[in-house]
């Protein structure tokens, strides 16, 4: 890619975010010494923030410059606070919950805009989609993501109808997409569009992980 950052991240083309949720640090760089060429967004997932904290925010950052990286911390409540420790780790896009009080939510805002770094809000279990993603994108923030939850996903259609939704009312900012993406339902997903497609197991527990990365982002090239 050449580029660092949110340079690698401009509204003219999708991305593909990878979601690391279940591997130590060690598996982690394997994986991603595989992959991180056809891959815009490392995901340092929930999981791996409870259990390390920031440490692989800063540790992924600096190994994989040619990627943005995501703290998926889910900020729930002292939105600024927060955020500021994710941005300070080296974070370039944080997420907070859809359902969290708007004042977090500007919190997470303005702690994005003074260190020049990005919000991402997870729509996760969040009721009235429509009317709330028109609410917070009133906010200011970047990318809306609907998401089929992981615990749910098995009994799921998948995010793609939310997609939908979502792509009916956003003016500014931009889609993003997670839950079970794979290569069989991504196309659907490409078509209907979105910024930012999250893939996690597709990817982590292929037979050849750097095939499946590559097959995957050119699913996303042929729709640009």
């Amino acid at each position: 890619m050449g580029e660092t950052g949110l340079e690698t991240i401009g509204w003219w083309h999708m991305q593909l975010q990878i979601a690391l949720d279940t591997l130590d640090l060690d598996a982690c760089m394997t994986l991603l010494d595989e992959v991180h060429e056809h891959i815009g967004i490392i995901e340092v997932g929930t999981p791996f923030i409870i259990l390390e904290g920031m440490r692989l925010v800063r540790v992924l950052s600096e190994r994989y410059p040619d990627c943005a990286v995501l703290a998926d911390c889910k900020i729930m409540d002292a939105g600024e606070l927060e955020a500021d420790h994710a941005f300070e780790a080296g974070a370039d896009i944080v997420t907070v919950l859809g359902v969290a009080a708007n004042a977090t939510i500007e919190g997470v805002v303005r702690s994005a805009r003074r260190h020049g770094k990005q919000v991402m809000v997870d729509m996760i279990d969040c009721p009235n989609l429509a009317e709330r993603a028109a609410q917070i994108e009133k906010l200011g923030v970047d990318y809306i993501c609907v998401h089929t939850a992981f615990d749910v996903q098995a009994h799921s259609a998948g995010p793609l109808d939310e997609l939908r939704v979502l792509n009916t009312v956003l003016t500014r900012a931009r889609a993003a997409v997670a839950g079970g993406v794979s290569l069989s339902t991504i196309d659907d997903i490409v078509a209907e569009g979105a910024e930012v497609i999250v893939v996690g197991g597709a990817i982590a527990n292929a037979q050849n992980r750097a095939e499946a990365a590559r097959a995957l982002a050119e699913r996303l090239h042929t729709h640009e």
